[in-house]
């Protein structure tokens, strides 16, 4: 049965095998707006995983983060846009400007074209981290910095953090789209909702699929707390009952 807020939730397919990843997805089928397929499932089974997960017909959100020079990362772009179901492609916008004007417009030059997003600072990485590659700044101030460049170099959104979420909507506009990593349902964290505490996995930069939404997301990207939990169905639906709480209280307030 598909649930009213399937369409923000992006379900992460990080498996070692196709095999594996396409009897989870048929699971999720209705509860899932795209399904992302990443690095460790596309090493793996190379494009017929997107065309066997594409065959259960839901979206694909092709995660690769293309980072490269520039007509590299444009033969690239072009080949994962003629697979099926790509709905969703990503680069890494610490490629530059130049590269992502090139890749805006190599998306925007084929059929059907797919939204393009960039990734500026992984959830994964925190000030320490970025201190050791020599990135100056906090995340927060680079990230912004990031979409700003990535806006003006043509592309359609982000792939961003939640702590992110307020102020990249207020520099970009509604209509940039933010997809968001670093959910975790049961994490309590400022302003989010759910009181337990757990482990944050590898994530730095984390918050609940409420507090996610109501910051301003667009969609949400989750893996573990679905594909590890122990019945992955109910931990989908759970999540989506906490969007469909937060679609609606934001209705409310916008009508007061």
């Amino acid at each position: 049965m598909t649930h009213t807020a399937s369409r923000r939730l992006i379900v992460a397919l990080d498996f070692e095998t196709l095999d594996e990843a396409f009897t989870f997805a048929e699971k999720l089928v209705g509860l899932v707006g795209l399904f992302k397929i990443g690095k460790q499932l596309f090493t793996a089974a190379g494009p017929e995983a997107v065309r066997r997960i594409a065959s259960l017909g839901t979206g694909i959100f092709l995660d690769l983060k293309y980072h490269d020079i520039p007509n590299t990362v444009n033969g690239a772009l072009r080949a994962a846009a003629a697979l099926p179901g790509i709905k969703l492609v990503n680069i890494h916008t610490l490629g530059g400007f130049e590269m992502m004007r090139q890749a805006a417009q190599t998306i925007a030059s084929v059929p059907n074209p797919p939204k393009l997003l960039g990734v500026t600072i992984l959830t994964s990485t925190d000030q320490k981290t970025m201190r050791e590659v020599g990135i100056s700044g906090t995340p927060a101030s680079r990230v912004l910095a990031l979409a700003k460049l990535a806006k003006k170099a043509g592309l359609d959104g982000l792939v961003a953090s939640a702590q992110e979420v307020k102020a990249l909507r207020r520099a970009c506009g509604k209509d940039f789209i933010l997809a968001i990593g670093g959910i975790r349902p049961d994490l309590k964290v400022a302003g989010g909702r759910n009181a337990s505490k757990r482990k944050q996995d590898d994530q730095s930069r984390i918050a609940t699929p409420g507090a996610t939404i109501c910051a301003g997301a667009d969609y949400l990207i989750v893996g573990r707390p679905i594909n590890a939990a122990p019945d992955p169905v109910a931990a989908a639906r759970a999540i989506l009952d906490e969007v469909a709480e937060a679609e609606a209280e934001m209705k409310s307030a916008k009508k007061n």
